[in-house]
């Protein structure tokens, strides 16, 4: 009778102590978990549950809690997922599959949000991203601008009109219907006036902005009306030359065009304003997107060979077919035209480092997407993050330029962005560590979204294409 009550005793303790045990959905254990705001690297172990980091500690105590998934992290390394803070996701209707099958890419990649900044596929970016959230689509979190604005006869097919005042209020009352998560301007047809008017009305309304600049306009007028991110950085030299006034004069004068105006911008560039427009951009917390890699794609397209390139293999003929025009036009550029852009390359990777230097934030983002040729969706981002290594910008303020800025930019700081308790968990595992080899960024082993664990290999099956994915040290 003893052994029997001791029996049932030992089995009741047993239950209520498997009762006690807490939950999880995913548990990464034993992991070093960079620190993505100061670089700090210690051994954790995360706790993931509905989507979320509900517990992050020192150890791992497997006797406390039951885990659907578990994953060893024992040699590896935790980032929050990446994000491509420019992307683009157009072509119109004959390319929107094309499309749909790059989203996949970003994942594979570890890019767990994207910023699309503007195109003609709107109504379907909105569907995708219905279905990553509930995923039935594999791919990133994407935040759009929607159509882009621009004036009458506008480069890009689907960009909103905007040649009056009413016609901005109906412009930024349309985006704000969508919801579109910020203003994207473009430059090629947009008024001065109307720019600015663009800026200062999107600022009243507390929309988030970014853009082209068009060069009537000086870069502090901009900034004063609002502008929270500067897209390329063609429009920031501008703002570094002791001529920008007389300049944007021979500009609304007609007297010289923008690439004209390359020359004498970079002839005077002038320390002293230079570090002024820098404290300017620091001071009102203005994004600065650099897109490296695309410069140096485009640079020396006339130089290098991408006809073998292994993604082409994956990206759709549709959508190679829109790389023509940028080509052929590097191709029969002139030697002096293709002298200055390979110059004002280098320029631009030393203006990079230089704003970094000052405290501007920058967003790391690859223009990939239809029309910019060879440049790839996903891979593009790493590539953007060794071009800015390669800038001089130290590995973990490049990564820094990915999610965290990205998502303090798009005010989603609070939600995403760093691995914290209560954030989304969007987070990529690394085999080797980035801060000292910034191409391990690509040396992915598992990729998490929510509730969901990707490995690279397996999407990369989908493509057929090995190649596209080998890690080159």
């Amino acid at each position: 009778m003893r052994n029997f009550l001791f029996t049932i005793l030992t089995i009741s303790l047993l239950s209520c102590s498997q009762k006690e045990k807490e939950r999880f959905d995913i548990v990464i254990s034993n992991i070093n978990q960079i620190q993505i705001e100061n670089g700090d690297i210690a051994t954790k172990t995360v706790f993931i549950s509905n989507g979320k980091i509900v517990k992050i500690t020192n150890f791992d105590s497997i006797e406390n809690y039951v885990a659907e998934h578990k994953i060893n992290g024992k040699g590896k390394f935790l980032l929050p997922g990446f994000w491509d803070n420019h992307i683009h996701l157009r072509g119109g209707e004959t390319l929107i599959e094309e499309n749909k099958r790059l989203l996949p890419l970003f994942i594979a990649n570890g890019i767990t949000s994207v910023r699309d900044a503007g195109g003609d596929l709107t109504t379907e970016v909105l569907q995708w991203r219905k279905d990553i959230k509930n995923n039935s689509l594999i791919g990133p979190t994407i935040y759009t601008s929607g159509p882009k604005l621009d004036g009458k006869d506008a480069t890009w097919a689907g960009s909103l009109v905007v040649e009056s005042s009413n016609d901005i209020n109906s412009a930024l009352d349309s985006l704000q219907k969508i919801p579109s998560d910020f203003v994207k301007i473009y430059d090629s047809k947009i008024s001065r006036d109307n720019y600015l008017e663009i800026l200062k009305e999107a600022t009243k309304r507390n929309m988030i902005s970014s853009g082209h600049m068009p060069f009537t306009v000086e870069l502090n007028e901009a900034v004063f009306s609002g502008i929270n991110a500067i897209e390329h950085l063609y429009y920031v030299l501008k703002g570094c030359s002791s001529n920008e006034k007389e300049i944007t004069q021979a500009i609304i004068n007609k007297e010289i065009g923008f690439w004209d105006s390359m020359e004498q911008l970079i002839n005077s560039y002038e320390d002293t304003t230079a570090q002024k427009t820098f404290t300017l951009l620091k001071n009102h917390d203005t994004y600065v997107v650099p897109t490296l890699h695309i410069g140096n794609v485009l640079s020396y397209i006339d130089e290098v060979d991408h006809t073998q390139d292994p993604y082409l293999k994956i990206i759709g003929p549709g959508i190679i077919d829109t790389y023509k025009g940028r080509i052929n036009r590097a191709l029969n550029a002139s030697n002096e035209a293709k002298k200055s852009r390979k110059e004002l390359n280098t320029f631009f990777k030393k203006l990079s480092k230089s704003l970094n230097d000052a405290g501007v934030k920058l967003l790391a983002g690859s223009d990939s997407g239809a029309y910019n040729s060879y440049t790839y969706s996903g891979i593009s981002l790493h590539k953007e993050l060794e071009a800015m290594v390669n800038a001089g910008i130290s590995p973990i303020k490049a990564i820094q330029a990915s999610s965290l800025n990205g998502s303090k930019y798009l005010k989603k700081d609070s939600q995403t962005g760093t691995i914290s308790v209560n954030k989304a968990s969007d987070l990529v595992i690394l085999n080797s560590n980035p801060l000292l080899d910034i191409k391990s960024t690509r040396d992915i082993y598992r990729v998490i979204k929510g509730n969901q664990i990707f490995d690279p290999v397996v999407i990369a099956k989908q493509y057929d294409c090995s190649e596209c994915f080998i890690i080159n040290h």
